[in-house]
C-alpha cells in the first residue's frame, strides 16, 4: 500500500509500504478515506522531534472498516468510521476513567499511545490507503447514515475538533465567560469554535496571519493582530482592564514572535497577562520534554521560563494535556450529524495522497491560504 514516510527533516514521500494486516484478535483494518495533515505533524517533519525516518504519519484518520480481527463483536466490515488519534484500551485504570490519551495497556512503559506519532508508541499512521486499529471496538467511533456526504466534517472528530474543545474545558469555560485563544492554526480556530457553541461572551484569536484570523473572524470571532500592537493590550482593551476569563494555549513550544524569532514561553507568559484574576488557562499546544532544536538551554531541556510570580499573584489556574478524544467524540459527532457545528469551514486544501509531499512543504511554510490540508487515499 502507498503511505507518507519519513525520509529525514523536512523530507517526506510517497512510497510502498507493508499492507496494514490483522495482526490480534481484537484489530480491525479500515480503508483510509480521508486523513488530514496536523500542526503536530510539522514538529515531526521539520525534525523537532524522535520520530524516525521510515515512520508513517498521520494520526486524524477516517475511513472504511474493511476487515475485522475474530474477536471483534461491535464493529461491522462497511462501517463507516472515526479513529481518535489515540489508542486505548478501554480497560486499564486510565480508560476507565475516561482518560484515553495516557491509556496504561497499549504502549508498555508510557502512558498513551498513537499513530505516527513521536514517542508514543511503533503504531503507522493512516496518512496511506490503509490502517491497522488495535482494540477496535473501543477505538472505532461509528458514524451516522451521513458520513459519506459530511466527511470532511467529520475528519475532524479524530483529533482537532476534540482538541479545541478539551483546551477550552480544561480553561473552565462557562456560557457567558471571555476567553482569548493564542493560535489561529487548526486546532486554534476549533477552540474558537467549541467556545463559541459553548456560549462564550466574547472570543478573541490572537495570530498574525491575515488568512487566519479572517477565518476566525467568520464565525463571529474578534481577531487580534499580534503583529500591530502588544497581544496583551489588546486583549485588556477588549475587556475594560480586566483580562478574558478564560485563555487557551493552541500554539506550542515553536511559537514566535512577529518577526520569527522562537521564544518559547512567549504565549504561556502572554496568557497570564491577558487572563483576569482567578481565571483559567489550557494549554494543548504541544511541549515536550526534551527539545534538542529548541531555542535556548532551557528549551532543550522541555523547560521554559514562565512569569510564576504573576500567574500565584494572580490566582490563575492552568489545565494541561492531550485530549482524551474519545471523552468527546461521540458528543461533537452528534453536533455535526444535527447540523450544529460545521468544523469544515477552515479546510483549505483537499488533495490525494500522491500530494502529500508538496502539501507539508506549503503547510510548513505557512503560505498563505494553506490553512489546513485533507489527503484523500481513496480518491
Amino acid at each position: 500500500m502507498k503511505a507518507v514516510v519519513y525520509n529525514g527533516p523536512r523530507d517526506v514521500s510517497v512510497k510502498n509500504v507493508p499492507d496494514a494486516r490483522i495482526e490480534q484478535p481484537n484489530d480491525v483494518v479500515v480503508k483510509i478515506t480521508t486523513t488530514n495533515i496536523c500542526g503536530s505533524d510539522l514538529h515531526m517533519y521539520e525534525g523537532r522531534t524522535d520520530f524516525k525516518p521510515g515512520g508513517v504519519f498521520g494520526h486524524e484518520n477516517t475511513g472504511e472498516v474493511v476487515e475485522v480481527g475474530p474477536g471483534i463483536s461491535r464493529i461491522k466490515k462497511g462501517d463507516q468510521v472515526s479513529l481518535p488519534f489515540n489508542i486505548g484500551c478501554g480497560f486499564c485504570k486510565n480508560c476507565e476513567a475516561g482518560l484515553t490519551a495516557f491509556c496504561l495497556t497499549v504502549y508498555p512503559g508510557m502512558a498513551g499511545a498513537a499513530y505516527g506519532f513521536a514517542g508514543m508508541g511503533p503504531f503507522p499512521g493512516g496518512q496511506a490507503e490503509y490502517l491497522r486499529v488495535p482494540y477496535g471496538d473501543f477505538n472505532c467511533l461509528r458514524l451516522p447514515e451521513d458520513a459519506r456526504e459530511k466527511q470532511d466534517d467529520y475528519a475532524f472528530l479524530s483529533d482537532i475538533f476534540p482538541t479545541g474543545w478539551h483546551c477550552t474545558r480544561l480553561a473552565g469555560l462557562q456560557p457567558g465567560d471571555s476567553i482569548v485563544i493564542y493560535g489561529a492554526g487548526p486546532v486554534g480556530l476549533m477552540a474558537a469554535l467549541s467556545a463559541m457553541i459553548q456560549g462564550a461572551s466574547k472570543v478573541m484569536v490572537v495570530d498574525r496571519h491575515p488568512d487566519r484570523l479572517a477565518l476566525a473572524e467568520k464565525i463571529g470571532c474578534i481577531p487580534i493582530d499580534d503583529s500591530k500592537a502588544s497581544p496583551v493590550e489588546q486583549v485588556l482593551a477588549q475587556t475594560r482592564g480586566e483580562g478574558a476569563d478564560r485563555g487557551c494555549e493552541c500554539v506550542g513550544y515553536q511559537c514566535h514572535e512577529p518577526h520569527g524569532r522562537e521564544i518559547p514561553n512567549l504565549t504561556m507568559n502572554n496568557l497570564v497577562g491577558s487572563v483576569r484574576f482567578t481565571g483559567g488557562i489550557g494549554v494543548v499546544g504541544i511541549f515536550l520534554p526534551k527539545d534538542p532544536g529548541g531555542a535556548d538551554q532551557l528549551a532543550k531541556q522541555g523547560e521554559i521560563a514562565f512569569d510564576m510570580g504573576l500567574f500565584w499573584f494572580k490566582g490563575q489556574s492552568i489545565g494541561t494535556g492531550q485530549a482524551n478524544i474519545k471523552h468527546y467524540n461521540r458528543r461533537l459527532r452528534n453536533l455535526i450529524h444535527a447540523g450544529r457545528a460545521k468544523p469544515s469551514w477552515i479546510i483549505s486544501h483537499r488533495l490525494p495522497l500522491e500530494q502529500a509531499p508538496m502539501a507539508y512543504q506549503h503547510f510548513d511554510a505557512r503560505d498563505n491560504g494553506w490553512t489546513k490540508v485533507i489527503l484523500k487515499p481513496a480518491a
